[in-house]
């Protein structure tokens, strides 16, 4: 493992489409990814990502920041909670969500990461 390692999102490893409005650009240092992810307008994991994952709510945790835009974040169980930009954010599996509003919900994402939304 190298001691300094710096990669940019302009050059991602890899990116990521979802079914349809939105995409994560990953890059991976010390072998941990990183996710800078946009969600468009409209945009909801039952609907986008769900046909990818094949389960039937979000089974990724995420630990990131807000960078634009509104999403609402619902739990399996019950509570909801709604992040917009400059929010730090833990969510954990099984969850659905969406974006609020007619901006792009732009966010970096530092969790568990490494199958989020890969296509098999």
């Amino acid at each position: 493992m190298e001691s300094l390692e710096r990669k940019t999102f302009n050059t991602p490893d890899e990116t990521r489409t979802f079914q349809g409005k939105g995409f994560a650009e990953m890059v991976t240092l010390s072998g941990h990814p990183i996710g800078r992810v946009t969600f468009e307008p409209g945009w909801r994991w039952t609907t986008n990502v769900q046909p990818i994952a094949g389960t039937p709510t979000c089974q990724t945790a995420h630990l990131g920041y807000v960078l634009s835009g509104r999403m609402r974040v619902m739990m399996d169980d019950g509570p909801t909670m709604e992040l917009g930009p400059g929010d730090v954010f833990a969510v954990q599996p099984g969850h659905d969500a969406e974006v609020l509003g007619d901006e792009a919900c732009v966010t970096l994402d530092f969790g568990e990461l490494a199958d989020y939304a890969r296509r098999r």
